[in-house]
């Protein structure tokens, strides 16, 4: 019977002294962890505890240093992983989060040049104590015999034809024809423009003009006068149309042709209008930008001496002629 009982029915038995068996186990390993613990506080580094502990650290820092690296790529995988499983609604909206990014930044770049725009010309009608309105390029002549501009400002905001025109770095022309909510102006490079102008070191006078070819020239400069290369050349005031001593230009070419009374000067404009959008329309001359009168005097004594001087040179020729008459009888 005994034997019997341990048969199909010893099995349950021996499992049960197993569980048993491995319950025992885990509460003596829990019961040393906690007296080795204890023992390990107590003693501090110099416990012989700390001793195989720091071994055991030192033995397995290689191992742990080669999983560690070993475990790089496969997180990389891991990360591409993720990515190439992201939904796609979360790619467009990634998506539309940069191109609204980028337009905010278009936007943000031309607020600051329209600003550093309008702070230049601010800058100029302070240099230059100008009373003047603001205005903005909206068009270019679409014809290739003239060289003018439209701008958004005319009669119903006090502006008239005969009016200079500036940009931040200089004059661009004059306006010719005046509507009541537009303006056309004419370009210095134009063939019909004409601007009294200056040397701005000697003080010699002459016309700033344009031509068909777009080239503008200083003329009416007698060939005694001193003129360098990389000379500016502003506004003489003559006239009482432009103030005087606004920039036009510089001398980008000196020529004396033998027997000429006048100098071949050629001028590089400071303003082209293809790189602005904003001006200022002088509307009024304030005091003391008008010529003065010893200006007046000085352009004068330049025509008389250009007179003076072709008289002298027409006597000289008559009198090699003269000469040669003589001679031939």
């Amino acid at each position: 019977m005994a034997y019997t009982g341990l048969g199909r029915s010893g099995g349950p038995t021996i499992g049960q002294n197993s569980k048993g068996g491995s319950g025992r186990q885990l509460i003596v390993c829990c019961a040393a962890s906690l007296v080795m613990f204890t023992a390990s506080c107590r003693m501090g580094s110099s416990s012989p505890l700390e001793a195989v502990r720091s071994a055991f650290t030192v033995v397995t820092t290689p191992v742990r240093y080669i999983g560690a690296t070993v475990s790089v790529p496969f997180q990389g995988l891991g990360n591409v992983f993720a990515n190439l499983t992201s939904d796609q609604e979360s790619l467009s909206d990634l998506k539309a989060e940069n191109e609204r990014l980028q337009a905010r930044n278009a936007e943000l770049e031309e607020s600051e040049q329209t600003a550093k725009r309008l702070q230049d010309l601010l800058n100029l009608k302070d240099s230059y104590s100008l009373q003047s309105t603001g205005a903005r390029i909206i068009s270019a002549s679409t014809d290739s015999w003239s060289s003018t501009v439209t701008i958004n400002s005319g009669s119903a905001s006090g502006l008239t034809v005969g009016m200079p025109v500036m940009a931040s770095n200089g004059v661009i022309g004059q306006i010719v024809e005046c509507g009541a909510t537009s303006s056309t102006v004419r370009l210095l490079t134009d063939e019909n423009s004409s601007v009294s102008a200056m040397i701005q070191s000697s003080r010699a006078q002459g016309m700033l003009k344009g031509s068909a070819t777009g080239q503008v020239t200083l003329d009416m400069i007698a060939s005694d006068q001193e003129v360098s290369v990389g000379d500016v050349v502003v506004t003489s005031g003559l006239g009482g149309v432009f103030p005087k001593g606004l920039p036009l230009g510089k001398v980008t070419n000196v020529e004396k042709a033998a027997g000429s009374l006048y100098l071949q000067i050629t001028v590089e404009i400071f303003a082209g209008t293809e790189n602005f959008e904003e001006v200022l329309v002088i509307t009024s001359l304030t005091e003391g930008q008008e010529a003065t009168a010893e200006d007046i005097s000085d352009a004068d004594a330049q025509d008389t001496s250009k007179v003076v001087s072709s008289t002298s040179d027409a006597a000289a020729d008559d009198t090699t002629d003269a000469d040669a008459s003589t001679d031939g009888e």
